[in-house]
């Protein structure tokens, strides 16, 4: 099977996709075209053998009538006999074997997976903002919708038009051999089927894409309330959520009644079109045979020609429209997936090599394109090894400091360095590599236990793997899994976004895989957030052994949690106003005491004053 592999599938394409629908097929077909060349040369060779096949059968009916019952299988009429039958059973067999093989080896089933790679891989590319402006579903139904679309754009196009224009031309040559004037009427009726389809298909593609577009809007309507069931549920707005998926289904509808009535039309008007060849063809070439200026066997041969060609009409215009509205699924797709929304590593950039692990922010402010929020003015130096706590109300910077520390989004203003690194100079795949992190939100594959965990790193064995989950105090639980497939232990299925785990469970596969990572940089948001108080206090342990000897960013609520940290800043309205040791900051008596003494249970914002905490401490 490889044999007939000429098409690379997953070959990455080495520019960004285009935005204009020539533009963008050349891109995405790139390195196909060789493949693609060589199946239409097949399928232009089967169209012309059959207008062969009637001229052929024309010249069989000609050498019947023009000799005698008793003579006819001998002398002269042998060789044609014999080039009839090699050429019905051998050559013409053969042609369109290879016309179909090229088709549904070759190029089946690689296009689409050639398109769907690279848009995918383009997509992968995309800034988190890309994503955080649409529906995860309505994103993959695009990609798919693009890939197949294109894929039968493809195939459509060498099996039915390239094949159906060589019919064409060999059909015009066929007719030349009667007389120039029958060509010349089939040619005023082709004329004519070539204004229809000009009027129907720039609509029909038109059309397509609404639909499409409609289509989309419903998956992502729908995958949005699936992936929020629970929040459906408790709020009991099941009844909404129905109304708003009909909304969209609705438009769906419309838009697909629109195509429909459009597509009616131009069946009606084919068939009429249609109808009206073999009358041209057959009546033309009778009335020159009654003027003796045509053959019996021409009159057969004109007459199979145009009923092959009238049946050809309704299946090359209904292929032709499932063309121009797949076309039009391929546009709509380009729309949300081609435009360029994201964060490039530099033309130069270098793997960031990390030594001592100390990160500079340098006057850095960023407030998503926005007059308020973010951070403002950040200056920062987090010294190698140092643990730095970071605390601030909801809106005061704290999550924005971290993505940018990521690079999931570049500085308005400033710049942030690890060991002297500009982090704009360095790739984003190897910053992120040296940085371990453990959220509050833990994002789950629906995959094993196991391959959650290795995410952190992937090569690691299986001893690394457990031992990672005994240290985070998963290992017991893992064991204790069984998932709807019966499959148990680190092999069970965690569901999507890990719904079949408590929030406490979910964080002790994070903080594995960030033990299993082991990156010189720890950031922690919020990291036993979801813990109970015993298996936080068993877990303070292990990650106190994970902090040693790593530069370390802990985001939190609880401040309980990071009282022990090196150093703590206090962030508000996106500016550090106060940093220092627990100590000294409750000594300032500013607004980190106040914090401090809101608690009751340490967190932030709470109206039960505990004070007795702050004598305690």
């Amino acid at each position: 099977m490889t044999s007939f592999r000429l098409i690379d599938p997953f070959r990455p394409s080495d520019r960004p996709p285009p935005q204009k629908l020539a533009a963008f097929i050349r891109w995405a077909l790139a390195d196909a075209w060789g493949a693609v060349g060589l199946a239409t040369l097949l399928s232009c060779a089967s169209g012309a053998f059959d207008a062969g096949t009637a001229y052929l059968l024309g010249r069989v009916i000609d050498s019947a009538v023009g000799g005698s019952p008793d003579s006819y299988f001998l002398g002269s009429n042998m060789a044609l006999i014999g080039f009839s039958v090699v050429f019905f059973i051998l050559i013409r067999p053969v042609i369109f074997g290879l016309s179909a093989l090229a088709n549904g080896v070759i190029l089946g089933p690689n296009i689409s997976p050639l398109v769907l790679s690279r848009l995918h891989r383009w997509t992968l590319g995309q800034s988190v903002e890309f994503f955080d402006n649409d529906f995860a579903g309505r994103i993959a139904q695009k990609q798919m919708q693009a890939a197949n679309a294109l894929a039968q754009v493809t195939l459509e196009s060498i099996h039915v038009v390239a094949f159906a224009m060589a019919s064409v031309v060999g059909s015009v040559a066929l007719l030349l051999t009667i007389d120039f004037r029958v060509a010349l009427a089939f040619l005023v009726w082709f004329s004519l089927y070539i204004v229809l389809i000009r009027w129907f298909l720039p609509r029909v593609r038109k059309r397509a894409g609404s639909r499409a577009g409609a289509r989309a809007a419903v998956s992502g309507q729908v995958v949005d309330t699936i992936t929020n069931i629970k929040t459906v549920k408790l709020f009991a707005l099941a009844d909404h959520e129905d109304r708003a998926a009909l909304g969209a289904m609705d438009v769906f509808r419309d838009k697909a009644l629109q195509f429909g009535w459009l597509a009616t039309g131009f069946r009606l008007s084919l068939m009429f079109v249609a109808g009206l060849l073999p009358i041209i063809l057959i009546g033309t070439t009778l009335w020159f045979w009654s003027q003796g200026q045509a053959t019996t066997g021409e009159i057969v041969a004109a007459g199979t020609v145009s009923l092959r060609l009238s049946q050809m009409t309704g299946w090359f215009s209904f292929s032709l429209m499932g063309i121009y509205a797949s076309m039009g699924e391929v546009e709509d797709g380009m729309k949300t997936l081609t435009p360029r929304v994201r964060l490039e590593n530099a033309d130069n950039a270098s793997q960031l090599q990390i030594s001592k692990g100390e990160i500079e922010l340098n006057h850095v402010s960023f407030a998503y394109g926005r007059e308020i929020g973010g951070v403002s003015d950040i200056d920062l130096v987090i010294h190698p090894g140092e643990k730095l706590g970071i605390v601030g109300a909801s809106g005061a910077g704290k999550s924005t400091l971290v993505a940018l520390l990521l690079r999931l989004y570049d500085p308005e203003d400033g710049h942030l360095e690890i060991d002297g690194q500009d982090l704009r100079e360095v790739t984003q795949e190897s910053l992120r590599q040296q940085i371990g992190m453990v959220t509050q939100e833990t994002a789950m594959f629906n995959r094993s236990a196991r391959d959650n965990i290795l995410y952190g790193r992937p090569d690691a064995t299986e001893a690394e793997m457990i031992a990672a989950a005994q240290k985070a105090e998963a290992h017991e639980f893992i064991q204790n899994l069984r998932d709807h497939a019966g499959r148990d232990g680190y092999e069970a299925y965690l569901g999507e976004r890990g719904v079949k785990l408590s929030g406490g469970q979910r964080q002790r596969i994070a903080l594995a895989r960030a033990i299993l990572k082991d990156a010189p940089i720890l950031v922690l948001d919020e990291a036993t957030s979801a813990l109970d108080s015993e298996v936080e206090a068993a877990i303070q342990t292990a990650l106190e052994r994970v902090m040693e000897g790593k530069t370390v960013l802990a985001i939190a609520h609880r401040l309980s949690t990071i009282s022990q940290m090196d150093r703590i800043i206090v962030l508000d309205q996106g500016r550090i106003v106060e940093q220092g040791t627990h100590s000294e900051l409750l000594a300032k008596s500013g607004l980190y005491a106040r914090y401090w003494d809101r608690q009751s249970g340490g967190f932030i914002g709470s109206d039960v004053h505990d004070t007795s905490g702050v004598a305690a401490k």
